[in-house]
């Protein structure tokens, strides 16, 4: 079986390690451009705390050189193309086409930040997305969360976790409910609906919040509530089916709508986006795209003695 993995972060380089062990051939695309490249470090993925995730991406292509039958391509896939007899023709961004048995779609997730200036000098430094990956590292600081959606009293009272001092920022885009400012006065968390002139700091750590009206308030850290989008296109072109919550739908093991088509990692399932996660999701597609090639022999062996 001939594999194409569209996509190099941890759900594709799993995958990929998993069915080169399995003697598949793999043609493993990565455009290098990882949506984690703004931080500098990944943080809950055991044996690998604090890796940057330059690092772990490296190390991770290394250990698949090891396998002849894995091609490593820095490429971007431009349409991938299924013909009536069920295999796949991908086409790249330079123009090289390679034909394939099965696709797997790795491509990640890409994010909208919210409307604030400057906000993405602090974004990956001292200002985050995703708490259980870098809320311990901000723990015990003046927490801003900067939000323009209704997730605002969920995301406040996680972080309370990590932190007591939350100060939630609307930036005038979002406007609180009365029960919702009442929750976040009942958790003694403050509340600024102003619109937001700048973020406030040096070399990426910030120290303030500079207000409409002139005030600064003081916060040495912060999360955002991200707007989440797929990273191509691919997955509808081809026709895969999405989740109520905008993932590409799959039967919780890889296997998307489409035949011959899996999908693993953060856009499959949205959120959490964590790396830990996203490789055992890469691990899981595997072993569907492995099993269905079991049985498609099996299949062809039964038709073949049901003719004698």
């Amino acid at each position: 079986m001939i594999c194409a993995i569209i996509g190099g972060g941890p759900a594709g380089l799993n995958a990929a390690l998993l069915l080169a062990r399995s003697r598949h051939k793999v043609y493993l695309f990565d455009n290098a451009k990882p949506r984690n490249a703004v931080t500098e470090a990944m943080h809950g993925f055991i044996t690998r705390e604090g890796i940057s995730p330059l690092k772990f991406r490296k190390l991770a292509q290394q250990e698949l050189e090891q396998f002849k039958h894995v091609k490593q391509y820095q490429s971007t896939i431009t349409e991938i193309k299924r013909s009536n007899n069920g295999t796949f023709t991908i086409t790249t961004s330079s123009g090289k086409k390679l034909q394939v048995n099965k696709v797997l779609l790795a491509t990640g997730l890409q994010e909208s930040l919210p409307s604030i200036r400057n906000i993405s000098r602090y974004y990956g430094r001292s200002v985050f997305s995703c708490p259980y990956c870098d809320g311990y590292e901000l723990r015990d600081r003046a927490l801003a969360v900067f939000t323009e959606a209704s997730n605002v009293v969920s995301l406040a009272a996680t972080l309370q976790q990590w932190s007591k001092r939350i100060f939630v920022f609307t930036n005038g885009k979002y406007k609180l409910t009365n029960s919702e400012k009442e929750l976040l006065k009942a958790m003694d968390i403050a509340i600024y609906e102003q619109p937001i002139v700048q973020l406030v700091g040096q070399k990426g750590q910030l120290q303030g919040i500079l207000l409409k009206d002139g005030s600064k308030v003081n916060c040495t850290g912060g999360f955002v509530s991200t707007y989440w989008r797929h990273a191509g296109t691919l997955a509808s072109e081809l026709g895969c089916r999405l989740t109520d919550q905008g993932g590409i739908w799959q039967d919780g093991k890889g296997r998307t709508s489409v035949q011959g088509v899996y999908v693993a990692g953060d856009m499959a399932h949205i959120s959490p986006a964590q790396a830990v996660i996203a490789a055992g999701d890469g691990v899981k597609a595997a072993i569907s795209m492995n099993q269905d090639a079991a049985q498609q022999r099996l299949t062809k062996i039964q038709n073949m003695i049901r003719k004698q």
